[in-house]
């Protein structure tokens, strides 16, 4: 039993990483779905939310987990549901753990004004947004 309990409790750590990196994906596919004439006309960086939870549930799609996209104000957040089979604690008839791992996600700018001095100083200019993004 102990021995169970170090197999499969490994496999269901190794599962809770990839649920969480699954998440995090996720949240930042669908943070790229930027309101691009907001950003064109202003410089505002914002989330068009039907296109970000769109985004970050086609990501979802193409894994094998299952999983729940909120957007708030500028935030995609993911929350995946994984199972993870066991190898030994299934002789005693537990045949699967359910993990769970969540990640956001939210669009920034991706050059600042002391960024650009030196962005400028090596030939390269403009102002990109990039996304940033966090789990657990």
């Amino acid at each position: 039993m102990f021995a169970g309990l170090v197999v499969d409790g490994g496999l269901a750590l190794a599962a809770k990483v990839r649920a969480i990196g699954e998440a995090q994906e996720a949240g930042r596919a669908g943070a790229q779905a930027l309101d691009l004439a907001a950003y064109r006309d202003s410089g505002t960086v914002r989330l068009v939310p039907d296109g970000a939870r769109t985004l970050a549930q086609n990501y979802l799609a193409s894994t094998s987990d299952s999983g729940t996209v909120t957007v708030i104000d500028d935030t995609v957040t993911v929350t995946v549901t994984a199972r993870q089979h066991t190898q030994l604690l299934g002789l005693l008839g537990l045949d699967s753990l359910t993990v769970i791992g969540s990640g956001s996600a939210h669009p920034a700018r991706g050059i600042t004004a002391e960024d650009r001095e030196f962005a400028n100083s090596e030939g390269v200019s403009g102002a990109n947004p990039r996304v940033v993004g966090s789990g657990g």
